[in-house]
């Protein structure tokens, strides 16, 4: 089994000494720094692993149960820390899939498990969310898509990269459709917590004995920097073999991302970070949707939950040639293009990062470029 680079990767990996001046499409909240949990470390905190749980520190997992409001459906035992969702995601995709097996994924999305699909050597059925529905996940066409055949069903709610947000009735429909074909449901929650439109829809783990949920510190909480995720499903082979597996890569929870996310996950105190994360996100978004609004020749799905969504470009527009010129003199703006989510004629646009990201310069410098591009 070989992982080929995925063009999101790629083009990360391309433009990582870029040293951009502004950034428009970040995808997580403002970050804390360190000296926001100094009071609560304590300096004597060995760095060896937990000593107490392979799982990862108790309270933690606790923590976790409850913001994602499965603390009077699941136990502890049901959740497992990792090195973020990205290594949450991994753990159950490369345990439940073998080769030949069908997976079922929505498009465009966050495209790890069709990656990793790939490596494997399982079969890849894509479900397509179309703009002109407002990216909606086409139920109709899921039901097509999953059948007996099906092992896995892998889907990102709010969706990455549009913004779109699964209601209840939509998940439990989607539980529906999976228990008919006996599949798994795995349902990556990375945004969860920051809804404009509506409220959070509950996590799969808690309706679904074989409902997968997936997240972490990155997004929200602006924590990408601790690699601490989390996989919760109750299951207890499947999560046995995650830990497993886990033990044959990352190993163990890294302390630190332990201790400090469960800090920043203590009731009060994650409630306090979350309200300022929505805040913000809030704000940024109403800006960046009258910046879209003032652009002849941009139009976009404004997120209904999440940091970011895509904009389509005028038809003559490539997404990578517009990237790619936005990155130089005299520009020095960094945005993601659509390509990275097999949308060519679109850009990632975003409201995370706070004054870091220097949003209005880069939207400046974008309608800067659009208007020179379309007069040459």
């Amino acid at each position: 089994m070989k992982v080929k680079i995925h063009r999101l990767f790629q083009y990360l990996l391309e433009t990582t000494e870029a040293a951009p001046e502004a950034i428009v499409g970040f995808s997580l909240s403002q970050s804390p720094v360190l000296g926001d949990f100094l009071d609560d470390l304590d300096p004597a905190q060995t760095l060896d692993w937990n000593n107490r749980d392979f799982r990862g520190l108790p309270e933690l997992r606790e923590h976790v149960l409850r913001q994602a409001g499965l603390d009077r459906v699941c136990k502890a035992q049901d959740v497992l820390i990792t090195a973020g969702a990205a290594e949450a995601n991994y753990l159950a995709i490369m345990q439940l899939l073998q080769p030949g097996d069908e997976i079922v994924v929505e498009t465009p999305g966050w495209p790890q498990a069709e990656v990793l699909a790939k490596a494997i050597g399982a079969k890849i059925i894509r479900v397509e969310r179309r703009e002109a529905n407002g990216w909606a996940l086409p139920l109709d066409e899921m039901r097509d898509a999953v059948t007996p055949r099906t092992k896995l069903v892998f889907v990102s709610n709010p969706n990455n990269p549009t913004g779109h947000l699964l209601q209840q009735a939509e998940v439990e429909e989607l539980v529906r459709i999976a228990d008919r074909a006996g599949a798994w449901l795995l349902v990556d929650e990375v945004y969860a917590g920051l809804e404009w439109q509506g409220p959070r829809a509950p996590s799969v783990a808690g309706l679904y004995e074989r409902g997968i949920t997936t997240g972490s510190v990155s997004k929200a909480l602006g924590m990408q920097g601790l690699r601490t995720g989390w996989l919760i499903c109750q299951d207890a082979e499947l999560m046995m073999d995650a830990v497993i597996l886990r033990e044959n890569a990352s190993e163990i929870m890294n302390i630190m991302g332990e201790v400090i996310a469960e800090i920043a996950l203590r009731p009060g105190r994650y409630e306090s970070a979350m309200l300022k994360a929505r805040e913000e996100g809030a704000a940024n978004l109403r800006q960046m949707n009258a910046w879209v609004d003032a652009q002849e020749s941009l139009s976009w799905v404004s997120p209904q939950a999440g940091l970011i969504g895509l904009a389509r470009l005028p038809q003559a527009i490539d997404s990578d040639a517009f990237a790619t010129t936005l990155l130089a003199e005299p520009y020095r703006t960094f945005l993601l293009p659509g390509s990275a989510y097999d949308q060519p004629n679109h850009i990632r646009l975003g409201v995370g990062g706070g004054a870091a990201v220097n949003l209005d310069a880069g939207l400046e410098r974008v309608a800067l470029a659009l208007r020179e591009w379309e007069t040459t």
